[in-house]
């Protein structure tokens, strides 16, 4: 694309790769290769263009705006890995320094200055990986996330974090161990604060330098595909920081944040929110999405805070109702669409994830019905009822017993993914593993019993890291995983049944082939809540079945009686009350044939052990007709 249309399709949104023209590229003027550097800003009055190679304001060089207001300037002196910022007088007559909102990289925390880079182009070995994504997609495959925070996942001896390189080096390994499917990082784009964990960006295009150089990236993706494993990584399109240096009030008005100060201000975040209709933000915002998919390789984006955009009433603050009078906000919703059409054009196969904690909107249903088009939804609901009732004393269980079952009057109403994330295990909510009602021993037989639950109910898996070895205190951004915790046999236990459980999803067809209908579950008693006693099938397309029954109290049940579906002899698959998960069970229920006899619908029964707070699943082992 030649710079006039890129500047013309920039202005009615309709640019993409907008990184390809703004920010700063290697130029030939004449005879002379140099640099150039282009920025929007409309309402500037000057903009200057100062660095390293100017002596920052020593030399500084003037920029010319052109009708679109992007200004632009050429220069022979910079060179790679210099440092660079705009200088701009605002219409009020105030000098700010600002950075480059399209900056392939910016230095090191604190500072906030953009670095002069060529992006080189990749020669990728992870074709094979790439063509069986196109192939075989995502949704009817499994799907089990281990979610990380890249700043504190490990650190080494000297309390720093581990970069990509070593994350390479340890975290696929371990994703490997654990039999994990994919890897979801939070916010790896630039942002000025680890403190937000990543969602207060600045660098929209930028790989965040503490984890190392963008190169570094993309070989760790490349070497996650070479071991089966997916990459997905979130990303944040509706709100920003208001570092003044930064995107905020770029040129001294509103720029990339909505006119309306009530809209602008997001106050319960204290950041900025995107003016989501405006054609230049939208195609910055595009060609955020699409630059990570392509130039990274990542399987997939969470967009985070989905409500936050969706709806005019959702932060804190004053607000106003939409031309139709409602609180739905018309151009996020319009965006959010043309987002998700424009990526599965290009990229049907990457995976679009929204965090999403209302139903009013459908969000992953098609456009043409009225949906936003995205792949899946977390189900915060289900995630909320769950953790309640694991943590309630079991005496109380069959009062509340709804919070177990209540999802699958729902459960195909939207995709799913299942979320047990970072959200869940701070500000004092407490970890996974201390929300469990009990003592030690009854909190992991309850959290060994809680990660079953969420692998044997229809939708994707993501569990965020720490929770797979029942780590007891909170997660804490500025510090490691606990992993001392794996000294004590209990951890050590549990992170091996993790492992076994994620290895035991992957192997049966029937917990995801049918993930979106009710073709893939059979519900067999979602009413015995005086024994607070759950049962039901996974099936996959041949009408293969595995029974799964849950016991939500510490008492174990003898001669335990349930309907099933299909005559024949049962097998006893996965239990986790056995000893090497850290449970008191030396072997499995025997083999086990069922009874003809009449069983509320059902005319054959299956009769065993059911472990104390435990979860038994089993499969056939033969057929009788």
């Amino acid at each position: 694309m030649n710079d006039e249309l890129a500047l013309y399709t920039f202005g009615t949104g309709e640019n993409i790769r907008v990184q390809e023209y703004l920010g700063v590229h290697r130029s030939q003027r004449d005879t002379q290769t140099g640099y150039v550097f282009r920025v929007w800003a409309p309402h500037a009055k000057e903009v200057y263009l100062i660095g390293d190679f100017t002596a920052w304001m020593a030399h500084k060089l003037p920029m010319i705006r052109n009708e679109a207001g992007v200004w632009e300037v050429f220069t022979t002196k910079a060179v790679p890995g210099q440092l660079y910022k705009y200088l701009v007088k605002r219409q009020s007559g105030q000098w700010v320094e600002k950075i480059d909102p399209l900056a392939f990289a910016f230095e090191q925390r604190p500072g906030t200055a953009a670095v002069v880079k060529d992006l080189a182009k990749k020669k990728w070995c992870d074709g094979l990986w790439m063509g069986r994504r196109k192939r075989f997609g995502h949704k009817n495959r499994p799907v089990s996330i281990y979610e990380v925070h890249a700043n504190s996942w490990r650190m080494d001896s000297a309390g720093q974090p581990y970069d990509m390189k070593r994350l390479q080096a340890h975290l696929i390994p371990y994703l490997k161990k654990m039999h994990y499917t994919h890897v979801e990082f939070m916010p790896l784009m630039a942002h000025p604060l680890g403190m937000s964990w990543g969602y207060q960006l600045m660098g929209y295009f930028a790989f965040e330098a503490t984890f190392g150089q963008a190169e570094d990236f993309q070989a760790f993706v490349e070497e996650c595909h070479l071991n089966n494993i997916g990459v997905l990584v979130d990303w944040v399109p509706g709100h920003f920081t208001q570092n003044d240096d930064a995107l905020a009030y770029f040129d001294g008005t509103p720029t990339f944040e909505y006119q309306d100060p009530d809209r602008a201000r997001n106050v319960g975040w204290g950041a900025l929110n995107f003016e989501l209709g405006k054609n230049q933000v939208q195609s910055f915002l595009l060609s955020s999405a699409l630059f990570w998919i392509e130039h990274y390789h990542i399987d997939g984006l969470r967009v985070d805070a989905v409500s936050n955009m969706l709806y005019l009433d959702y932060a804190q603050g004053p607000w106003q109702p939409n031309i139709y009078g409602g609180n739905e906000n018309l151009e996020a919703i319009a965006f959010l669409k043309r987002l998700t059409q424009t990526i599965h054009d290009l990229y049907p196969d990457v995976m679009l994830i929204a965090e999403e904690a209302t139903s009013y909107v459908p969000i992953t249903h098609p456009i043409e019905k009225n949906g936003l088009g995205f792949d899946y939804k977390w189900n915060m609901g289900w995630m909320n009822d769950i953790l309640r009732f694991y943590a309630e004393d079991p005496i109380h269980r069959q009062f509340d017993f709804n919070l177990l079952t209540f999802s699958f009057m729902y459960c195909f109403k939207e995709h799913y993914i299942l979320p047990f994330s970072h959200d869940e295990v701070v500000h004092g909510k407490k970890s996974l593993m201390h929300k469990m009602w009990g003592d030690r021993y009854n909190q992991f037989a309850g959290l060994r019993n809680l990660l079953t639950y969420q692998v044997c109910h229809p939708g994707k898996k993501l569990l965020f890291m720490g929770s797979e070895f029942g780590q007891f205190l909170e997660w804490k951004y500025d510090d490691q995983l606990e992993w001392q915790n794996l000294d004590d046999e209990l951890n050590k236990k549990m992170l091996g049944f993790t492992a076994t459980l994620n290895q035991f999803y992957r192997d049966h067809n029937m917990l995801w082939q049918n993930d979106h209908n009710y073709d893939g579950i059979e519900i067999i008693d979602a009413d015995n809540a005086s024994e607070s006693v759950l049962s039901f099938c996974r099936k996959n397309d041949k009408g293969d079945l595995l029974l799964c029954v849950f016991n939500m109290t510490p008492v174990e049940r003898r001669n335990f009686t349930i309907g099933v579906p299909q005559k024949g002899i049962y097998e006893e698959v996965f239990n986790t009350e056995m000893v090497q998960f850290g449970g008191v069970w030396q072997e499995h229920n025997p083999q086990t044939a069922t009874l003809t006899q009449p069983w509320k619908d059902y005319q054959q029964t299956l009769s065993f052990t059911l472990p104390a707070l435990g979860a038994s699943i089993w499969k056939i082992k033969r057929r009788k007709k």
